[in-house]
Parts: structure tokens; C-alpha cells; sequence
């Protein structure tokens, strides 16, 4: 049971259900065109031969010259199966094609009144002919009969019998029934054809997707030469198996990487821990000297005021210290997480790293540091000033501390290398000096991280100037880093050129 219900809802007991209906409402179709169209259609038709024929025979009585007439008329009434009779002014016959015409209607007087009376029904009326639809009580024939007036005075009837459109319309009905009986015939065996030629390829494509419901992408359809929608369907199905399989190995392998991410979780826990350690670690000095000197002018420790002003010089400049440190703190996290909008422009980074120098010539000067540049004098870029700024006097600012005097040379270079194909400069920074550990390079992006460990209020920074660097050039996706060279550090940042 639960198979025949299974059958009747199958694609080839569907085609072939719709198909029959199909067919069916055809046939329906022309058997109801057949019985009201086709007999109102051949009638209209006929009326429109009559009236030409009738213009045709009054033209001839008008022209007469060189006409048969007699000649003429026979052959329009056999052309067209018309019954023809003219009488003249004298209701005498002219002409009759038929001589059981007049017959038929018995005597003139009798045909006369027939025409006249208002039996019949009117097809058409106008002021010189009537056409009516009537039947002969005597052979029980049905006509359509024209009667008219010729110019010249006489009296034309034609007449036409319209029975055998009846028996025409039947014998279409019948043929008709016959028809559609073959016609079920003929399309149960063209479903049953159609159905096993495109049902089977849906099953196979059913049973693939079932399969693949099951995350098995071993089948694959199999491609004909057709190029037809159910062979489309099959590639696409072939497509899809093959991206499936990829995306859950990806899926499977990003699995993997995740359970290695969840254990690189707990270092990144660590090293939040460890952030909040060294910020605590760099608060807790200043903290600690604010608090010391601050007692000491409470107990009036040192009475001369020249002590007092040292203290207060002392609480002032840890404060200041502790200020900048945490506007450094919020203002790096911003640029980190993506709250910082940058006002990118046209500028000449030369220019701007001249400025730079400039800016910082004093503790040049003093540690008699010599900055060479190695560039053009123009290089125009698209970024925010600003920013760019802070990261060449970042770098500037780590040369000059770990500047040191190598084969007897000191000095800082700064050059920019311009690649055009690629859209970039590379600014590049240099200082002679002491080499990065190769464990060091990776640690001296991340905040707070310092190669000093004994980290000198005096020398060693706030230890976050790199991550400045490191955040601003993420935000802009291009490159940055550091190698060692022969006889010292260069540090690197690129940029996009702005022609």
C-alpha cells in the first residue's frame, strides 16, 4: 500500500496525470469551438459569399456588353453550391439554376408571401436585400436565402442549404472522442518514455543528495553529452559535493586550529595578566615618589625652602609622568581595537622626517649624534600626518638610546627606498649599535616589553613607543619591522605613495 501511495506521488505518475489532463482539456476545448464557433462561423461566412455574389450578379445586369450571362451564372452556382433564380418585373423566370426551385416554394404568388412574411429568422437586412435563415416545411431542409432587387428591377434569390453543417459538426464531435481516446494511448506511451528518461537522472540526483544529507560525497552524477537542464542540475550537484567536501575538511582543520587557539587563550590570559602587572609595575613607582615626597612636606621633613620646591619639583614631574603614561595607555588602546579615525592627506614625508630631526636636535647635539639622510627631497604619501609622525619620531627616538659607537663610526641614517610598481616607499631608520636578539625582535612590538630589564626611569622610556608603531601601521595594513645589519639596527615602516 504504502508503495502505490509512493507510486502515485512519483514524477512519472504526475507527468503523466498532467499530460492526460492536458490532453483531455484540449479536446473539451474543440468540441466546444466545434459546436458553437464552427456553425456560427460557417454561416457568417456564407452570408458574405451571398451579398458578393449578389453584387457580382447585378454588376453583370448593369454591364451586359460581350457577358454570357447564362454562362456566368451556372458557374457561380456551382462554384459555390447556390441554388440561383431571377425573375423579371413580370415575376416571368429569367434564370434558375435549378429547375426544382421554384418547385419547392410552389407558386410565385405563394414563393412571394414566403419571402414576405415574417417567418424565418434575420440574419442580415438592408435597404435593397434580406438574408434569413428558414426551413422548408415540406422537405424539412434548412437554408439561408438571399432576396433582393437588381437594379434594373428584377428579383434575385439565392439560396443555400446549411443541414449539412450540422451533420459536419457531429461527425467532428465523433472524430473528436476518437481522437482523444487515441490520444491518452499515444501519451501514456510518451510518459512512460519521457518519465523514464528524465525520472531516473531525478532519482539518481535524489539519491546523491541523500547522501550527501550524510556527509557522504562519494557519488557523483554522471555526466552526459546533453546540454539540458537535469545535465546542468548534475554538474551544479557535482559542484556543490566537491565544495562541501572541501568546506567541512576546512571546517574540520579550522577545528583543530581552534582547540589550539582556546590553549593560546589561556597565554593570552597570561598575557593580560602580565599587562595589567606592568602597568601596575610602571604606576607603582611614580605612586610610590609622589607619595614619599608628599609625607615629607607633610612633616615638614626639611624646613628650608629651597627643599621644599625640590619636592614639590619632584611630585610634579612623576605626576606629569603618570599623566602622559595613561593618555598614552588610552590613546593606544583606541588605535588597537579600531576607534581611532585617521584624517589621511598629501604630505611630503621628507619633509616631515626632517622636521622630526629637527625637533629632537638638542639631544642630538648634546650626545653628538650625526643623522645622515639618504633620499629625494620630495616624496609625497597618502596617510595621516599625524600619526606618521609619531612612529618616525618613535624610531628616531629608540635610535638615539641605543645609538653606540661601532668601528668608530656613530650616526643615524634615514632613508627612503620609493617602489613604484608596488605604490610604496620604505622608510628605513638606522643606527649604529648593539644587535636585537633574534628573541627579542617578535617581543619589542608588545607593550611594556623592554630589552633593558632593569628598566632606568632616565633612559628606558615607557616601553609602549613600539606598540604605537605597531598599532598605527595594522590600522593601515602595510608592512613595518626591524632586522640587524652589519654594524647596527635598522627599523622599517612602508607607506602609500600619492602621486
Amino acid at each position: 500500500m504504502e508503495k502505490f501511495r509512493n507510486q502515485l506521488k512519483s514524477v512519472r505518475m504526475k507527468l503523466f496525470m498532467t499530460l492526460s489532463l492536458v490532453i483531455l482539456l484540449i479536446i473539451l476545448f474543440l468540441i466546444l469551438v466545434n459546436n458553437f464557433v464552427f456553425g456560427q462561423f460557417y454561416l457568417y461566412s456564407k452570408t458574405k459569399t451571398l451579398k458578393s455574389v449578389y453584387e457580382v450578379i447585378n454588376n453583370y445586369y448593369n454591364n451586359l456588353q460581350d457577358i454570357d450571362l447564362e454562362t456566368q451564372l451556372e458557374r457561380i452556382a456551382i462554384n459555390n453550391n447556390f441554388d440561383i433564380l431571377i425573375k423579371n418585373n413580370q415575376n416571368v423566370n429569367v434564370y434558375t439554376s435549378n429547375k426544382d426551385f421554384f418547385s419547392t416554394f410552389g407558386q410565385m404568388n405563394e414563393m412571394t408571401s414566403r419571402f414576405n412574411a415574417d417567418t424565418g429568422e434575420i440574419i442580415e437586412k438592408d435597404g435593397s436585400f434580406t438574408i434569413k435563415k428558414i426551413k422548408d416545411s415540406k422537405n424539412g431542409i434548412t437554408y439561408v436565402l438571399l432576396s433582393a432587387d437588381l437594379d434594373n428591377g428584377y428579383l434575385l434569390y439565392i439560396r443555400i442549404p446549411i443541414t449539412s453543417i450540422q451533420e459536419s459538426v457531429k461527425i467532428s464531435n465523433n472524430f473528436l472522442y476518437l481522437m482523444a481516446g487515441f490520444a491518452i494511448l499515444i501519451a501514456a506511451v510518451i510518459v512512460s518514455y519521457v518519465s523514464r528518461k528524465f525520472g531516473d537522472p531525478i532519482s539518481e540526483l535524489n539519491d546523491i543528495a541523500k547522501k550527501m544529507a550524510n556527509l557522504d560525497f562519494s557519488h557523483k552524477y554522471r555526466i552526459t553529452d546533453a546540454d539540458d537542464e537535469i545535465n546542468n542540475l548534475g554538474k551544479s550537484i557535482n559542484v556543490m559535493s566537491d565544495k562541501l567536501e572541501r568546506t567541512i575538511k576546512q571546517l574540520k582543520n579550522t577545528n583543530i586550529e581552534l582547540e589550539k587557539d582556546i590553549e593560546e587563550k589561556s597565554k593570552i590570559d597570561e598575557m593580560r595578566r602580565s599587562f595589567i602587572s606592568d602597568v601596575s609595575h610602571e604606576l607603582k613607582t611614580p605612586i610610590a615618589l609622589i607619595q614619599g615626597y608628599s609625607e615629607g612636606l607633610v612633616e615638614n621633613v626639611n624646613s628650608d625652602e629651597e627643599s621644599k620646591r625640590f619636592y614639590a619639583e619632584v611630585i610634579l614631574d612623576e605626576t606629569n609622568k603618570m599623566d602622559r603614561l595613561v593618555k598614552q595607555l588610552l590613546e593606544l588602546m583606541k588605535l588597537e581595537y579600531g576607534k581611532r579615525e585617521f584624517q589621511d592627506k598629501k604630505f611630503n614625508i621628507v619633509e616631515l622626517e626632517k622636521e622630526v630631526v629637527r625637533k629632537s636636535q638638542v639631544i642630538l647635539e648634546e650626545k653628538q649624534i650625526e643623522v645622515k639622510f639618504k633620499t629625494l627631497e620630495e616624496i609625497c604619501v597618502f596617510a595621516d600626518d599625524f600619526y606618521i609622525e609619531q612612529v618616525v619620531s618613535n624610531y628616531l627616538t629608540n635610535a638615539i638610546k641605543h645609538i653606540k659607537e661601532v668601528s668608530g663610526k656613530k650616526y643615524i641614517q634615514i632613508e627612503n627606498e620609493v617602489d613604484i610598481e608596488k605604490n610604496k616607499v620604505r622608510v628605513r631608520v638606522f643606527n649604529t649599535g648593539e644587535h636585537i636578539a633574534q628573541e627579542n625582535i617578535v617581543r619589542i612590538w608588545n607593550r611594556f616589553y623592554k630589552v633593558d630589564e632593569s628598566r632606568n626611569r632616565e633612559e628606558g622610556g615607557t616601553g609602549i613607543g613600539l606598540s604605537f608603531v605597531k598599532a598605527i601601521m595594522n590600522n593601515y595594513g602595510n608592512s613595518y619591522g626591524v632586522v640587524n645589519k652589519e654594524n647596527g639596527v635598522e627599523f622599517y615602516l612602508e607607506l602609500n605613495l600619492k602621486i
